[in-house]
């Protein structure tokens, strides 16, 4: 089992940066109001690119190892927030947008599931806290 850091050092109030064993800093904030100045990522909200970027690698992987021509890729992400603290996420949505010409659906709902159900680590760690849904659209391109 390997072992996996992090670091995260104070800049000024709630103002940090961190960095894991990649060496790579980000940054992170929060609202003046609350002793931050605004300037960055809030922590809670990197949760949900941690969630977009481990399953859109996954899927991605999976769909060029089957040689599926993708032109553009997005996703949407939005979730729901509790009113009262903790704030915490009760749900998130994860839409995958594929952008090309003759995608096939079941190539793309396999490619999914297989990140949702196998690979994707954030996915295994959130989902019995919080509800994760998705769904997907493929936009047919000219070329």
């Amino acid at each position: 089992m390997a072992t996996k850091t992090a670091h995260i050092k104070q800049l000024n109030g709630i103002t940090f940066v961190g960095k894991t064993d990649t060496n790579h800093w980000i940054p992170m904030d929060g609202p003046e109001d609350f002793g931050g100045s605004n300037a960055a990522i809030r922590p809670k909200e990197l949760i949900l690119l941690s969630l977009g970027g481990c399953t859109a690698s996954d899927v991605i992987a999976i769909l060029q190892k089957k040689r599926v021509k993708i032109e553009k890729f997005e996703m949407n992400i939005s979730a729901e927030e509790t009113d009262e603290h903790p704030k915490y996420y009760k749900s998130i949505n994860l839409e995958y947008v594929f952008y090309g010409k003759g995608i096939k659906e079941a190539d793309v709902i396999r490619a999914i599931e297989l990140s949702q159900e196998k690979y994707c680590g954030v996915t295994f760690m959130l989902k019995s806290v919080v509800q994760i849904t998705h769904n997907f659209r493929i936009v047919e391109t000219e070329s």
